[in-house]
């Protein structure tokens, strides 16, 4: 989701940053850097430092904070998983989701959005939600004790990020408040006085942890108007506020799918399915073998491919070939290809076949061979989607996905998207 979120963020800007950061409460590793793989799907350069914020919801905030003082141009991105017991209310308000966040300075380029004008945090011990490392779910205590600590927190960060601005309450246009329940959310604002909040999706996507910040600052801009002052509150341990005032630029920049289109695009998953995703059900395996750990070493030597989707084009045909080859079809010149990027090309379906035996932890697996725009041919796993909806000629685009994990190793590649409207 991380990844999926910063391509569209770098994407739509065309930049490059100095530095990256990844914040999530759930990452896939532990005692290794998680930011390196999305540094790599990215195709970020290698002058570009990637790094891990933290192990809570507070973490990539606190990556936007700590850009923001910096020099250069930061991406922050986060991804989480938020789920609880079966049937617990953990469980119902919990969501999955991926933001992203570039800061940096104006240009004609990337011209920016909102300026920071003030901020503010504050921070207190206390324990309102919490996990062990190594348990799957995590726990919470009362949520009205919660109320109590976060009221006064988030009223004085909020009053001190508007002193900071030097801005008033009445010249606010609009506030996004990032809070661990609804209710959090509610008695804060009405604690504050405020009548202007936006939505905070807890009805379609729910509380996603380290995502929940970015997703609410996405949708705090995407609603605002040029020289809007707007403020996002953001409580998790503590209170954090920034103040910024929107450029002419935010008028020009809705071409992307916005955060309510992207809530309302989702389709049903059972909730058998569901659990078994989650591993809170364990559920018959294929009677094939499963798969293999991920080599180390091969990936090491294919990380443009595996990662970047990078195939390789012949100079004197055009050929596209993926996977890339180091030898032309003719063989008669070696190590002499090009690169081409595929992540961004469309590409039609040009046969598929539903195989219900193979391995997956989301069966049938669609299967499709895919002809990619300007060239290329590649077999695909096709995801997000029942397996009556795929045809022949429909068009599908490039997603970022995990396809299994053995002994501890996530294994990511690319697959095909159903392109929808």
């Amino acid at each position: 989701m991380a990844v999926e979120a910063g391509r569209r963020a770098t994407r739509s800007l065309g930049i490059h940053p100095d530095l990256l950061l990844f914040g999530s409460v759930n990452p896939a590793y532990a005692d290794k850097t998680n930011a390196t793989a999305i540094h790599a799907a990215l195709r970020l350069d290698e002058s570009c430092g990637a790094f891990d914020l933290g192990l809570s919801p507070r973490s990539a905030l606190a990556g936007v904070l700590l850009a923001a003082q910096g020099a250069g141009s930061a991406l922050i991105v986060s991804g989480d998983i938020r789920t609880g017991l079966a049937g617990s209310v953990a469980e119902s308000a919990g969501g999955d989701a991926g933001a992203a966040i570039v800061i940096g300075d104006d240009s004609p380029e990337a011209p920016v959005l909102a300026e920071i004008i003030g901020t503010s945090s504050r921070t207190a011990e206390f324990v309102d939600r919490w996990r062990t490392p190594g348990e799957p779910h995590s726990k919470v205590w009362d949520e009205a004790f919660a109320q109590t600590r976060y009221m006064p927190l988030g009223s004085e960060a909020f009053h001190a990020a508007l002193v900071d601005a030097g801005v008033e309450a009445d010249q606010v246009a609009a506030v996004a408040i990032s809070a661990p329940t609804p209710r959090i959310s509610a008695a804060v604002a009405k604690n504050i006085g405020l009548s202007n909040v936006v939505d905070d999706f807890s009805q379609t996507v729910g509380q996603c942890g380290a995502a929940q910040p970015g997703l609410m600052l996405a949708h705090l801009l995407e609603s605002a108007s040029p020289r809007d002052i707007v403020v996002l509150v953001s409580l998790s341990d503590g209170a954090d506020v920034i103040v910024m005032r929107t450029t002419e630029a935010i008028a020009a920049d809705r071409h992307a799918p916005t955060v309510t289109d992207q809530a309302a695009g989702g389709a049903p998953v059972s909730y058998g399915k569901f659990l078994s995703w989650r591993g809170t059900l364990q559920v018959d395996p294929p009677r094939r073998p499963e798969p293999q750990r991920v080599s180390a070493t091969a990936v090491a030597r294919s990380t443009d491919w595996k990662f970047g989707f990078v195939a390789s084009v012949d100079p004197e045909t055009g050929s596209v070939h993926l996977p890339p080859l180091r030898v032309s079809a003719d063989g008669e010149r070696t190590d002499a290809m090009g690169q081409r990027p595929m992540a961004d090309v469309s590409a039609t379906i040009a046969t598929f076949t539903i195989d219900r035996v193979a391995f997956s932890p989301s069966p049938p697996i669609v299967f499709a061979v895919v002809d990619f725009d300007g060239g290329g041919r590649l077999p695909l796993e096709v995801c997000d989607c029942d397996e009556s909806e795929v045809e022949i000629g429909q068009r599908v685009e490039m997603t970022f996905r995990l396809l299994h994990t053995v002994d501890g190793i996530p294994n990511y590649f690319w697959k095909a998207r159903l392109q929808r409207g």
